[in-house]
């Protein structure tokens, strides 16, 4: 009976303004290109703090979804709005043989984004790659959570691979898998360490312009969601 039951998700005022800002995209009210009110204005008319319009407005910004441009203010961005649903959809009300479907999807769309990274990135792309990947040695290194440097690391990957339809589909599904992953405490017992390993022998694989191996590695770096989403496909069988 219990297993009938889902968890209530607890919305924060940074959600809610995420909410907003993507209700108001998808209903044509803003458009690419549109400016934003500044955060004042902004916390003034939603009644919030502006550390929480800014969270918000960075939180879109790091998906692509808002570009913060400095002495421009920020506006909607052309890139990056199809990752609104993967941002705020909640996968948890999936069926758990859905999620197993998003993670084997998952894991189909990095390895390829990881062997086209490998033949076509460039110098500027390694430069951003490792610089995605010592912020996330840091936070690790502090022993604090490093989900949006995991993710960009991987993101970057996908940057590099010059497909923009590649990178706009891991936007949609690979954040919400990372936050169920983490929220259901897979990543302990020194699982950050290990994924900093994995994502120095993929980085290194991509410096070497070997996509094959590349590949490998990225398929290995996502055997522990793989085989957590097909324990949850068991056990619900």
């Amino acid at each position: 009976m219990l297993k009938n039951f889902r968890e209530i998700a607890v919305e924060t005022p940074v959600d809610k303004i995420i909410k907003q800002i993507r209700s108001l995209i998808s209903s044509g009210q803003l458009q690419p290109g549109d400016k934003l009110p500044s955060e004042r204005k902004l916390a003034e008319r939603l009644g919030v703090g502006r550390t929480q319009v800014r969270d918000a407005i960075a939180k879109l910004d790091f998906y692509g979804i808002l570009k913060t441009m400095p002495q421009s203010g920020t506006v909607v961005a052309g890139i990056g709005i199809t990752a609104l649903e993967g941002l705020i959809t909640d996968v948890l009300k999936l069926e758990d043989s859905d999620f197993s479907d998003l993670v084997e999807t998952r894991v189909l769309l990095e390895t390829q984004a990881a062997r086209t990274a490998a033949m076509r990135r460039t110098t500027d792309d390694i430069v951003n790659m490792k610089n995605a990947l010592d912020a996330y040695e840091k936070k690790v290194k502090q022993g604090v959570p490093a989900l949006e440097e995991d993710l960009l690391f991987h993101l970057k990957i996908a940057e590099a691979g010059r497909n923009s339809v590649l990178k706009s589909l891991m936007l949609i599904i690979t954040p919400d898998i990372v936050k169920n992953f983490t929220k259901l405490d897979v990543c302990k017992d020194g699982r950050f360490y290990k994924s900093l390993e994995e994502h120095k022998v993929i980085l290194e694989h991509i410096v070497n312009q070997e996509p094959e191996l590349a590949a490998k590695a990225m398929e290995e770096h996502l055997q522990d969601v793989t085989d957590y989403s097909k324990r949850l496909k068991e056990n619900r069988g």
